[in-house]
Parts: structure tokens; sequence; C-alpha cells
């Protein structure tokens, strides 16, 4: 399976009535599936910024061989067995204006990371941006209900 480059443009268990005051405050945390629906992605806050880790992907297997998607295209050796579930996606992830982070995001399909900005772009809709120079690309991921 490819995760497809949107995973890298790549949990909260919601409640009733705490989705709208989340995107009103700002928070984007919670639990968020990608555009291509491949992968579900957990945003949470650490410290003064924001995490994002995946915590499931639609085929969580190879079926090649029956064995648990890796970090297998990572610039660093020790890093290719890592599980794909579990992998931290966002790094220095700041706040960069009401609703909005600016970082770092890691792609597992070149083993790549970009830079990238993340808003808020409604109360179930997160805009994930990542640039590779002046050329930059982005993807609207959803929140998960439950």
């Amino acid at each position: 399976m490819k995760l497809h480059a949107r995973l890298a443009l790549i949990v909260l268990t919601l409640c009733s009535g705490s989705v709208g005051a989340m995107a009103q405050s700002g928070d984007p945390s919670g639990l968020w599936i990608t555009q291509a629906g491949d992968a579900k992605v957990r945003v949470s806050r650490c410290g003064e910024g924001i995490c994002g880790v995946v915590v499931s992907l639609r085929e969580p297997t190879n079926p090649a061989t029956g064995t648990p998607f890796v970090d297998d295209k990572n610039p660093n050796p020790a890093l290719r067995r890592r599980p794909i579930v579990g992998l931290p996606l966002f790094s220095n992830m700041r706040p960069a204006g009401h609703g909005r982070w600016a970082g770092h995001i890691y792609n597992a399909d070149d083993g790549g990371t970009y830079d990238s900005d993340i808003s808020i772009a409604g109360p179930d809709t997160l805009r994930v941006n990542g640039c590779v120079g002046a050329l930059c690309g982005g993807e609207n991921w959803t929140r998960a209900k439950r």
C-alpha cells in the first residue's frame, strides 16, 4: 500500500457539544482523517505547540507480507523498521496566529520532512499544508466521528 503523500500533509473521543467549542477556541485537538481516508491522525497539545501521531491506517498491514507497514523510506536506517502506526508527523509545530500553527511535517512516503502549516478551516476541517521550497500543496482533514 502506498501511504500517499497526503499522509504527510497528514485522539480525542468527541463529546457531544465539545466539537464546536474546540473549533471556536482554535484548538485542533482530536482525531482527524486524512483527505484520502488512508490514515487517522491524533492531534493534541504538546506544551505550547501541537503534536500529530498516526493512530490507524485503512490498511494496517502489507498484503504481500502480512506485516505492519513500517517507515522504510526514512533516511535514518535505525528508524526504518518503526511502524507507521504510532509515527509522529509534526515537529516544532508552534502557534502562528489564532487557529494556526507552523513547523514541520514528516512524509513517510519519501522519508522527507517539510515546512508545514496547519489551520482550523471549520469545526470539522483541518487544513494541512506542506512546502518544498516554493512548491506548496495541502489538503483538508476531516474530524473523525468516534
